[in-house]
């Protein structure tokens, strides 16, 4: 293969494994992992002032030691003088210089040592208050990322419920249309049968124009006699010629002989 399919496999590749990496990575993590190595270097940091902590007090003690030997070196030859042994007095007193010269070195060592001490006494006491800041700081994203990721559950939560209801209204409305249309369809079939456009083909049931009108006619005969029967009760039966003239020329039952003690008397002497 030539150099420019390698060189774009090798893009595609690592823009891949980057898109990869970006989804795996968590900020939080990283935070936590950076804080780790912080506090890691402050712990090196004060172990070294310890040391040095350390160094400067052995030699402390050693100066000390040296100091109280050259005094006694002292002591020695002011005694061997008076004592008139002038040669002790100088032997001493020889030993004292060249104790002096290591007490100078140890001094030159021993304030290095406590310049360096200082220094990094100073650079801990700054790495600590760093290392809280960055604590601080590093909670505060934290605390930060994870309500923008609730936040955002929460949307895309929302969005698909959205979508979902998007759905539901489109099969609502569809539901509506159809029941629409069945609705109008049975009205339409209702009306359909009413005007006998629908009638049974079979004949079954089937009535024409002549049987319609006599029952019509029948049924407004019945509707006259039951009216024509309620104003006879109304009345007390003092017409008996309405039923027959409403009836028009039906039979009439014969009539029962009224019982005497029915039978009205009229008192003609009377007034």
């Amino acid at each position: 293969m030539s150099d420019g399919i390698m060189k774009r496999m090798g893009l595609i590749f690592r823009s891949k494994a980057n898109k990869a990496l970006d989804r795996a990575e968590d900020p939080r993590e990283t935070l936590d992992y950076s804080y780790q190595k912080q506090l890691e270097l402050l712990q090196k940091v004060r172990r070294g002032v310890a040391d040095v902590a350390t160094s400067r007090k052995r030699l402390e003690l050693q100066l000390t030691q040296l100091q109280q030997q050259s005094a006694k070196y002292e002591d020695q030859g002011r005694k061997a003088l008076s004592l008139g042994r002038e040669d002790l007095a100088r032997e001493a007193l020889t030993r004292k210089a060249n104790m002096q010269s290591q007490i100078n070195d140890l001094e030159t060592q021993y304030q290095q040592l406590q310049a360096e001490e200082e220094k990094l006494t100073l650079a801990s006491q700054r790495l600590q208050a760093k290392v809280d800041a960055f604590r601080t700081k590093k909670e505060t994203i934290k605390a930060t990322y994870t309500a923008a990721q609730a936040q955002t559950r929460i949307a895309e939560s929302f969005s698909g419920i959205s979508e979902e209801m998007g759905d539901v209204g489109l099969a609502i409305q569809r539901a509506e249309d159809k029941t629409a249309q069945m609705q109008a369809r049975a009205g339409a079939i209702d009306e359909l049968l009413a005007s006998g456009a629908l009638d049974d083909a079979s004949g079954l049931g089937r009535k024409d124009d002549i049987e319609a009108e006599l029952e019509r006619v029948a049924g407004g005969s019945d509707v006259e006699l039951e009216l024509a029967r309620m104003k006879a009760e109304l009345g007390g039966g003092s017409s008996t010629s309405g039923p027959a003239a409403i009836e028009q020329g039906k039979p009439q039952p014969a009539p029962q002989d009224a019982h005497p003690q029915d039978t009205p008397r009229i008192n003609y002497n009377k007034g």
